[in-house]
């Protein structure tokens, strides 16, 4: 009998629903559950909400929202890993392409 991992239950704010939902409905919802690192059902059940027109802040998504200085701290740590990992991957890229290239001389 595996043990299971807990589940850590994040609050977000609605700015930040509102803007995955923007992402999410341009490149697609799995995507971009991927790139914001939430959970698929999230974000799909916010997409729900918003064409309900049931989603916070969907009146209010030009408005700026004062946030906590934890909070932008918070994002601007997951920035840096999801720029760290982009330039990771563009770096594999980058040599991939190389050697093909390269081998096919």
């Amino acid at each position: 009998m595996g043990m299971k991992a807990s589940v850590v239950n994040r609050q977000y704010t609605d700015e930040f629903k509102v803007e995955a939902v923007r992402l999410g409905e341009s490149i697609g919802g799995g995507q971009a559950a991927k790139r914001l690192s939430i959970p698929d059902s999230s974000l799909w059940n916010w997409i729900r909400l918003s064409r309900a027109g049931k989603l916070k802040a969907a009146d209010r998504a030009g408005v700026s929202v004062k946030r906590s200085a934890m909070e932008v701290h918070a994002e601007n740590a997951r920035l840096r890993r999801e720029l760290a990992s982009t330039k990771l991957d563009l770096d594999i890229v980058k040599k991939a392409a190389a050697y093909f290239a390269k081998e096919s001389r």
